[in-house]
């Protein structure tokens, strides 16, 4: 049998850590001496050693407790403290890329830049363009149209941004918070408006095929051209409307498309948070507008 000093005293720690470990129920005592002090079997400085490699990698005592209880529980606690440790790494290089971002604007933009930088959580979070997209769209889309459509046009933060992608999805955050007022960067096509005789469902899966066969060419930067990719689009229109795909509904569903809500500063936004060569949907849609008037 150990003494509480002597089992510190072999595992290098004090006494008090000991103490702390014991009183918590993760190291118990072999027995008590006449006297009432501790006393630890053999096994103890493995246990404690244990302990001291659990906590060393910033475990919490109660996550500590179930592993020494349970083994085959490690895997899901370390899978856990790294989610934990990668979230907060997000957050540090977001952060960072803010203040960067406010280290290199001119004295004039600061203000703005830091009234924008912090409405935006650290890590940033998707729920209000998500609360956007749920808004704006027509009612009683299906929900797995839905689903694809926000997984398209929702940006997600990048893991390492820098100081310009900040900037940017600060913007957008910004942008899908304010109050719509009806302007023309907010308002929605006379497709999303109820008793208008459009089937919303039919055109936005149409237009997703569309976009799909369109993003090589945008991608490729080709110019706007009839082909494949514009007949789907003015299919998915004509059909939305119950019409039939001719000459004259061309030319008015390229005047009508002219008219209506873009939300083109959205895409902009998209673009620059992304900072890919894969193309937004806005673009997408652009092009393919394009093509029709061409």
């Amino acid at each position: 049998m150990w003494s509480i000093g002597e089992l510190a005293e072999s595992a290098g720690v004090t006494v008090k850590t000991v103490r702390f470990y014991s009183d918590r129920g993760l190291l118990p005592e072999a027995v008590r001496s006449g006297g009432g002090h501790r006393r630890y079997g053999p096994e103890a400085l493995d246990r404690l050693r244990l302990i001291r490699s659990l906590r060393a990698l910033d475990l919490p005592v109660p996550e500590v407790g179930r592993v020494l209880e349970k083994e085959d529980v490690l895997e899901d606690v370390v899978a856990g403290k790294l989610r934990e440790l990668g979230s907060q790494l997000a957050a540090l290089r977001w952060r960072e890329a803010a203040l960067q971002l406010l280290q290199d604007c001119t004295p004039g933009e600061r203000t703005d830049r830091l009234r924008l930088i912090g409405a935006v959580t650290s890590p940033p979070s998707t729920a209000g363009l998500t609360r956007f997209w749920r808004g704006w769209l027509p009612p009683r889309l299906p929900a797995r149209l839905v689903s694809a459509i926000i997984e398209e046009a929702v940006p997600q933060p990048p893991a390492e941004p820098t100081p310009a992608q900040v900037l940017a999805f600060a913007r957008l955050h910004a942008f899908v918070s304010r109050p719509c007022r009806g302007d023309s960067d907010r308002g929605q096509p006379e497709v999303h408006q109820p008793g208008k005789g459009y089937r919303p469902a039919v055109l936005y899966d149409g237009l997703v095929e569309a976009y799909a066969l369109a993003s090589a060419d945008v991608r490729s930067r080709r110019p706007p051209s009839e082909g494949e990719a514009l007949d789907c689009f003015v299919s998915a229109h004509a059909s939305a409307r119950g019409a039939r795909d001719t000459p004259d509904f061309r030319r008015e569903l390229g005047v009508q498309l002219a008219t209506e809500p873009r939300i083109d500063h959205y895409w902009r936004l998209v673009a620059e948070v992304n900072a890919s060569q894969n193309p937004t949907p806005g673009a997408t849609d652009n092009w393919l507008r394009a093509a029709l008037g061409a």
